[in-house]
């Protein structure tokens, strides 16, 4: 009898706990999310270059964007929903829940490491961990494009903006080509990563987390990569349209080739916040000097992009934090 009545209040404990980590954490994303908003100068910029548009082309062209949007974050769902199919069947619902739910963790976490977290808090609590290594596997899928892309793009900017010695621009060329060939062929073979862990004996006791990486084959790795290239695809469109819109004087080859740079540069810089507008304006502004003067719509589109991709979902994901279950089994639908 007694027994009974401690796990009851045992689970009540935890469930008013659970409901205060969970207040806690959107309550901090509000504030961050408001924190930087209210002292955002770019996205006053933007307001101000699009105040004589007409509204109709507004609502159109940002509207599009937006639809572009919930795209990338819903490829990126059924992504996550491929990647972790082989330790837990999760619906397509259920991991549209958690992409959004991570981004809103991702908020207060540096490198968007909370986004690991908001999601496989989603899984079964025996499988998170795994869930981790599964995640990271379709983040190295991204980061593979990103660099191809990227690497490809310096060379035609280099090559283009430069006066590089023609030897020095040939050992670019062949020190990107090595570049992106390392990282094709690592991720195509992420399966020795498995094996290299399982020779060090201090990573040997935790294979059971790790040993997922070994049931990736190349046919599925390719699906996944798919799914990545759709994204790399469909979030390159919502930057093309503003900044073809607010600078039409823009060839749309130089837009892509920025675009690509943009990606890959930024996803080097190491930022302690998710929210870090700056290094985005920053970076961008200095490489489209290159082919534009117009450095206020630059830095404006640039702002809009990380409103409409990062804050947008990200209080979406306001609603899903409170779905999550830290400490049992989730509700299955």
């Amino acid at each position: 009898m007694h027994t009974v009545k401690a796990k009851k209040l045992t689970s009540r404990y935890k469930k008013i706990l659970s409901y205060l980590i969970k207040s806690g954490i959107v309550v901090l994303a509000f504030w961050i999310i408001y924190k930087k908003l209210s002292s955002n100068e770019n996205l006053r910029k933007f307001k101000e270059l699009i105040a004589e548009i007409p509204d109709g082309e507004i609502f159109a062209v940002v509207g599009l964007v937006l639809v572009l949007m919930l795209l990338n974050w819903g490829l990126e769902a059924v992504k996550w929903k491929r990647l972790i199919s082989g330790v837990e069947k999760i619906s397509l619902w259920r991991a549209i829940e958690s992409v959004f739910c991570g981004l809103t963790w991702a908020v207060f976490t540096p490198n968007r490491i909370g986004e690991y977290g908001g999601r496989v808090f989603f899984l079964s609590p025996k499988r998170r961990i795994v869930g981790v290594v599964a995640m990271a596997v379709g983040n190295i899928g991204q980061m593979v494009l990103t660099n191809v892309f990227g690497a490809i793009a310096l060379c035609i900017f280099i090559y283009r903006f430069s006066n590089l010695d023609y030897l020095l621009f040939y050992a670019l060329v062949a020190l990107s080509v090595m570049f992106c060939l390392f990282f094709i062929i690592f991720y195509f073979n992420i399966r020795w990563l498995n094996g290299i862990l399982l020779s060090m004996r201090f990573t040997r006791k935790y294979k059971k987390f790790y040993n997922i990486l070994g049931r990736y084959q190349k046919k599925e790795l390719l699906k996944i990569l798919l799914l990545c290239l759709s994204r790399y695809a469909v979030f390159s469109s919502q930057y093309f349209i503003l900044f073809y819109w607010l600078i039409p004087e823009l060839h749309y080859l130089d837009i892509l080739m920025m675009i690509s740079i943009l990606f890959f540069v930024q996803s080097t810089l190491p930022s302690l916040d998710l929210f870090d507008i700056g290094v985005r304006s920053v970076t961008a502004s200095y490489f489209f000097k290159s082919v534009t003067n117009q450095d206020v719509a630059v830095i404006a589109c640039t702002a809009s992009i990380w409103l409409i991709n990062i804050i947008i979902p990200a209080i979406l994901g306001t609603y899903f934090v409170f779905k999550v279950n830290f400490f049992g089994n989730l509700q299955r639908r």
